[in-house]
């Protein structure tokens, strides 16, 4: 489990390193479905709270380096060769990072398909979704099933 404060003060280290004099700041955020996020329009990269407590330093620090290499690569590098190039020069080895067990735990909406695939989401979804497990493409055979849990 990561320290969040270390945490914080590595990333402003890291910022500080490969981002010199361009403005750009960390910020913690609440989510829960991914790790980390780039935004350019305020130069920000923030990193999730309720993910950062579960994981380790250096997990975090992945993270942390992914956003950076975003940054450095630019609004339209995507996950490109462009960003590949930077993160790897970084030292971000371009791991996926989520928590589907934070979801699993914590989601307040559960999905079950015809087969008992299950799914989790923290807003009930507006329109009907069909099982991508089931079959690639919307499938009313395989049309997910959606309740709220009991408030625990």
């Amino acid at each position: 489990m990561a320290d969040l404060e270390q945490v914080e003060a590595r990333a402003i280290e890291l910022i500080d390193r490969y981002l010199p004099g361009a403005g750009w700041r960390f910020r913690w955020d609440n989510s829960r479905r991914r790790a980390g996020v780039c935004i350019f329009d305020t130069r920000e990269i923030h990193a999730s709270r309720p993910l950062a407590v579960r994981w380790n330093a250096q997990r975090c620090e992945q993270v942390i380096l992914h956003e950076i290499a975003h940054a450095l690569a630019g609004p339209r590098a995507g996950h490109g060769r462009a960003w590949v190039r930077v993160a790897e020069s970084i030292g971000c080895r371009r791991e996926r990072y989520d928590d589907a067990g934070l979801a699993r735990e914590s989601a307040p909406i559960v999905g079950c398909c015809p087969n008992g695939h299950e799914f989790f989401r923290y807003r009930m979804p507006s329109g009907p979704r069909s099982c991508s497990l089931c079959h690639r493409g919307f499938d009313a055979r395989f049309l997910i099933t959606w309740r709220r849990r009991a408030a625990q």
